[in-house]
């Protein structure tokens, strides 16, 4: 099986995966989608805290991928991205912890909000804006 690291800078621009759909191996399929899937959570709150992004040094396997992320309130965790959802892995970049038994978070909104009241003011702020911006252009 192929260990591949979670650094999408050293992929090649074409990896071949786009134009050869058919004869794709699924295992290869199943780690890009675990790293996509993890930059997509990246992007998706990246607004609401000081930092995030994939882990380059833990490795991404089929399954799992890691996101650092530090909050408003300069606290790090490292979380892992699997199936089952996120969770606390450990309270610093690139770490693990199997001592910690942190529960998984269906969604990492629903995670950041357990972690920071600074993130909740700023997700909420921020859908404030967008919620008032649809009834402007409702109006007009």
């Amino acid at each position: 099986r192929m260990e591949t690291d979670c650094n999408p800078m050293e992929l090649p621009n074409n990896t071949g995966f786009e134009e050869d759909s058919d004869s794709r191996d699924f295992e290869g399929t199943d780690v890009k989608d675990m790293r996509l899937e993890a930059e997509a959570v990246v992007n998706d709150v990246l607004f609401a805290v000081s930092n995030m992004f994939v882990s380059k040094t833990l490795p991404c396997a089929e399954d799992v991928a890691y996101i650092n992320v530090e909050t408003r309130e300069r606290n790090r965790y490292c979380l892992e991205l699997t199936e089952a959802g996120l969770r606390v892995v450990a309270y610093d970049f690139d770490q693990t912890d199997d001592r910690l038994q942190t529960p998984y978070h269906e969604t990492v909104y629903s995670l950041l909000d357990s972690l920071s009241p600074a993130y909740r003011e700023v997700f909420g702020n921020a859908l404030l804006q967008r919620l008032e911006a649809l009834k402007r252009d409702s109006q007009s």
